[in-house]
């Protein structure tokens, strides 16, 4: 096989290739991530990223979830109501063996002691013990834990509802947040375009004044009205950076800047569904008290099913040991540490409280007064939300009118400007005519600007009373 002979320069030049091949991955990695953090920071974001973006992590939304995951496990501590209670014992100890005749009151200071009277009293002292399980059930209870697993439920009803409702509001507050950022911007750049427009006009009017074809106070006339458009400017910046501010609180990893607004500053949405009847159970916030009424009169049945007797199967088994002897002597070593001798009961305990009738009845009423308390908020809560809808129907009509109008308003001020610029030149009126003819021209751009946006707006404040987002999010992404 022959040799390929290579020259100093062609050594250095394959050298330098194999080394570029081997570090090109490397730096590859090197310069990706500050060039992936800055797109991060500029990633372009739409209506449907920011909503998504704070339904997904707003920390109220978090909080909701919590409560509903409480209520929950609420509901699963309300089940084991059903369950037999077992408990198990085991005790030791060394304690003296003297006993007595009598009765004691109910108390929990003096240790239990059982057995005959041996007619002792020293201080010498044996083992003990004893071992034992009782397992208790109720098979009825006329309906209470039934009411309490109710309660539970509609608590739990009432959390998701609160949480579909904190949804909504996160959703319809982001969105809101972004459409008040594009209206600042497209007042920023109505108002930038005015500033630009006086400029324009104070140039014309200078060199008219220059040639001593108008007066010098012209100019100057023209001059404060380019310095208050540009104060008007400078507000828009400051909205700009308070919208943005509110913005930014419902996004994670993104910057409340390079905006994609798509068809919002250039369409009015299709409303064809906006005449449909208005249904306020379809809102989280009726389903929300609707569960609250309902809770509160499942916690009624419960208080009323408490005054009852309470029926308990229970058995047991147990055994005990003791070192005491019932002529009065003592076992030796360790007799009494081991339970040696046992016992069983099967039976049936049944407990009435009878005077717990007056505090069932506070109870009663007091809940009673709860739950119509509920009912009223519960009609004042579709009368709100009936009331909102009719609002938000008398203001997307007036937007949709408005928005059909900005055009036509911008036309005749342009056209008006137009013609007194030009009367101006001719010397047929004055500056104020101008002035004042631009103020129109400027006022006419700025509404047509934020015109759509009022009536996107609108759509998204009456499908937040109809309890349902998607339809604006579709057309706005449409």
């Amino acid at each position: 096989m022959s040799q390929v002979h290579l020259t100093p320069k062609l050594r250095f030049h394959w050298a330098s290739s194999l080394i570029f091949r081997a570090l090109a991955p490397f730096a590859l990695l090197l310069f990706a991530w500050p060039i992936s953090g800055q797109e991060v920071a500029n990633k372009a974001l739409t209506l449907g990223t920011v909503v998504d973006d704070a339904r997904k992590n707003f920390p109220s939304i978090h909080i909701s979830q919590e409560d509903f995951n409480a209520s929950v496990a609420n509901l699963a501590l309300a089940r084991t109501t059903y369950l037999p209670r077992i408990d198990g014992l085991a005790q030791f100890n060394r304690a003296t063996r003297n006993n007595v005749f009598g009765t004691l009151l109910p108390q929990t200071v003096i240790p239990q002691m059982s057995g005959p009277v041996i007619g002792s009293n020293n201080g010498g002292s044996v083992w003990g013990s004893a071992t034992g399980l009782l397992v208790s059930w109720q098979p009825f209870d006329f309906g209470l834990r039934h009411a309490n697993v109710q309660a539970a439920m509609a608590a739990r009803d009432k959390a998701s509802a609160a949480n579909q409702r904190t949804e909504l509001d996160v959703e319809a507050a982001s969105a809101d947040a972004y459409l008040t950022v594009l209206a600042s911007m497209s007042t920023r750049s109505a108002a930038k375009a005015a500033v630009d427009n006086w400029e324009t006009l104070r140039q014309s009017i200078h060199a008219l004044a220059a040639s001593e074809l108008r007066p010098g106070a012209d100019e100057s006339r023209i001059e404060a009205e380019k310095a208050a458009a540009a104060t008007q400017l400078a507000l828009a910046d400051e909205a700009i950076a308070m919208s943005q501010a509110t913005l930014q609180k419902f996004l994670t990893g993104s910057a409340a800047q390079n905006l994609t607004p798509g068809r919002l500053l250039t369409e009015a949405p299709m409303l064809s569904d906006a005449e449909a009847p208005f249904a306020s159970s379809s809102n989280p916030a009726m389903a929300e008290q609707h569960a609250a009424v309902a809770q509160s009169s499942a916690q009624l049945h419960a208080v009323q099913r408490s005054w009852v007797p309470q029926f308990s199967l229970e058995g047991t088994g147990y055994a005990r040991g003791t070192g005491a002897e019932t002529n009065g002597q003592r076992l030796p070593g360790a007799n009494g540490l081991a339970p040696n001798t046992g016992n069983y009961a099967v039976g049936v305990n049944v407990a009435f409280p009878f005077m717990d009738f007056a505090s069932i009845h506070a109870r009663e009423a007091a809940q009673a007064a709860g739950l119509r308390a509920a009912q009223a908020n519960e009609q004042l809560t579709d009368k709100n939300l009936q009331e909102q809808f009719a609002q938000t129907q008398a203001g997307l009509h007036a937007a949709q009118t408005i928005a059909q109008n900005t055009p036509i308003q911008v036309r005749a001020a342009q056209t008006a400007l137009n013609q007194a610029t030009a009367r101006y030149k001719a010397g047929l009126t004055s500056v104020d005519d101008v002035a004042q003819a631009q103020r129109l021209f400027v006022q006419a751009e700025i509404d047509d600007s934020i015109a759509r946006l009022n009536v996107w707006r609108a759509f998204l404040r009456m499908q937040y009373v109809r309890g349902d987002l998607q339809p604006f999010l579709q057309e706005a992404n449409r």
